[in-house]
């Protein structure tokens, strides 16, 4: 059984509203934190509780019970230095993961010097995203790793159909590791499978490394 776990966001705009929202929708204790009162109102339906407050002050959010959360989502908008300030207490409450959206490269930067667990660029990724998908339509799912890396879910290009890993030879060809494929109308996962399995238009594959080499494999005929 799935624990549920207990989180906090901090800055209720559209951002933290949408991630509040679907954390609590998906059964986990959310606590909701903005100063503006219209955001705390719209949010009450979907946390488990919401607080007008100051996050930028540590007693604050130590007595909100901040440092027993299992992650803290800061969105504080274009304040830069309030997302700044608030990491940094974050930090000092022990906070076991620490997500903020920053406005920039340098501001993530900062963020990541003073505490910050994982940094989030909501325009630049999902930008990404778009852009992936207009290039290679097959990519349904991309996951960064590290830089230039990722698992990236896709259905097979017509180039596939019909092969067997033996004949696609992914690894050798591209750099690539196949390491699981779901069958759409079965619903059966296979991890690392076999290099006989002949590939179908109902297989969902998901390979895993260089973003660039994952879409060259997947393009080229």
């Amino acid at each position: 059984m799935r624990r549920t776990q207990r989180f906090c966001v901090i800055g209720l705009g559209n951002f933290g509203f949408h991630v509040a929202r679907t954390l609590f929708n998906n059964g986990h204790e959310v606590v909701a934190i903005d100063l503006d009162q219209e955001k705390i109102q719209r949010v009450q339906d979907h946390a488990s509780y919401s607080v007008i407050g100051d996050a930028a002050s540590k007693e604050f959010l130590n007595g909100q019970g901040v440092g027993e959360m299992d992650a803290v989502i800061v969105s504080t908008g274009e304040r830069s230095h309030l997302a700044t300030l608030i990491t940094l207490y974050l930090k000092e409450l022990k906070v076991p993961r620490i997500l903020v959206k920053a406005i920039s490269e340098d501001h993530g930067r900062i963020l990541e010097k003073v505490g910050a667990t994982e940094v989030i660029f909501p325009e630049k990724d999902m930008a990404i995203k778009i852009a992936r998908g207009l290039a290679s339509p097959n990519i349904l799912e991309f996951i960064p790793l590290a830089e230039e890396y990722s698992i990236t879910e896709a259905g097979p290009p017509k180039h596939f159909l019909g092969k067997s890993l033996i004949e696609l030879d992914l690894r050798k060809k591209h750099q690539v590791t196949l390491i699981g494929i779901k069958d759409v109308l079965t619903d059966q996962f296979t991890p690392v499978p076999p290099p006989t399995h002949v590939i179908k238009d109902s297989d969902l594959l998901i390979f895993i490394g260089k973003s660039i080499d994952i879409e060259k494999a997947l393009r080229t005929k």
